[in-house]
């Protein structure tokens, strides 16, 4: 029946637990406070307790005893075996699964809703049953006038049959404007799954594709740009096109150098915790020099309209 318990074997203890026998009716009482003293050498906090206030200051941190107190628990505690009284289970949880979101720089600046299909595990009843929720308990028990003796008993419960099965599922999520690389949106319960305890969770996990154009730093937008010898020295107009289709306008006037970078405030990402708020566009300048050769006529004409002096310098740049 679901949530009956049955002992599979009885294991003696080792011989770290002696059976333990004194004919002294408080034998009891001398046991608690073997075993309180070595609970309080075992237990830093306790033991640095002692040292400054002695046996008092331990007991008003409250691990005096009382009614309920359980000498051979606390003794044989410290040996892993749970001092007869059933061992605190810990939680079962199927193991976490992190899936990466592929996303567009674009879906980035915009926002976007996408569907994803996935294929999961799951388990399903079936008929019959099986052990469950296994675990082993320590007993005590007497063996006569002041004699005790420690067993340990391997438990069960009695669960449902399962099996593992393959379900498709539609899962919705939303890229919001702003998100950035390593950001992950989790649904619970949605990772793989455990016969006696919950399903793990699933993380999705932002990453963005390169970009042809741009290059994301924080907020901020990065691109290149490049113009021709002709336009770096007269100047040029033009614009270039966001990530939403609007266009940002670049006009030089002045003589732009190669390496050159002016920013354009407000034309960035938006900001995830606040959307009003945009980061800037910096823009750094490539020159295209012609190829060729230019005519002495050519030459001479270039030398008249710049009128710059050789200034031809050796130095290390790095």
């Amino acid at each position: 029946a679901v949530g009956s318990t049955q002992s599979t074997g009885e294991t003696p203890v080792p011989d770290i637990l002696p059976l333990f026998h004194d004919p002294d009716e408080s034998a009891a009482d001398k046991f608690k406070e073997i075993s309180e003293a070595y609970e309080t050498l075992a237990d830093d906090e306790k033991r640095k307790t002692f040292d400054k206030h002695g046996e008092e200051g331990v007991k008003k941190m409250g691990q005096g005893g009382g009614a309920n107190f359980d000498p051979f628990a606390n003794f044989f505690g410290h040996f892993g075996f749970g001092g007869g009284q059933e061992q605190e289970q810990q939680e079962r949880k199927g193991s976490d699964v992190v899936v990466d979101l592929v996303v567009t720089l674009e879906e980035l600046y915009l926002g976007n809703f996408v569907t994803i299909k996935r294929d999961r595990p799951v388990y399903k009843e079936t008929g019959g049953s099986r052990q469950c929720n296994c675990r082993m308990e320590m007993r005590t028990h007497m063996t006569g006038p002041g004699s005790f003796q420690m067993t340990q008993h391997r438990v069960c419960d009695q669960c449902p049959g399962l099996k593992l099965v393959t379900e498709t599922e539609e899962i919705e999520l939303e890229i919001e404007p702003g998100m950035i690389d390593g950001m992950v949106q989790k649904f619970s319960g949605k990772g793989e799954p455990h016969m006696e305890g919950e399903s793990g969770d699933l993380y999705f996990k932002v990453k963005t594709l390169r970009h042809s154009r741009f290059h994301r730093k924080g907020d901020d937008l990065y691109t290149n740009l490049t113009i021709s010898l002709q336009e770096a020295l007269i100047g040029f107009d033009m614009n270039i096109l966001h990530l939403d289709g609007h266009k940002v306008p670049v006009k030089r006037e002045a003589v732009t150098w190669y390496g050159a970078t002016i920013m354009k405030k407000g034309e960035g990402m938006p900001n995830f915790e606040n959307r009003n708020k945009l980061g800037n566009m910096y823009i750094t300048f490539d020159v295209k020099f012609p190829r060729g050769e230019l005519s002495a006529e050519e030459r001479a004409s270039v030398k008249a309209i710049l009128k710059q002096a050789s200034v031809q310098t050796v130095y290390n740049g790095l």
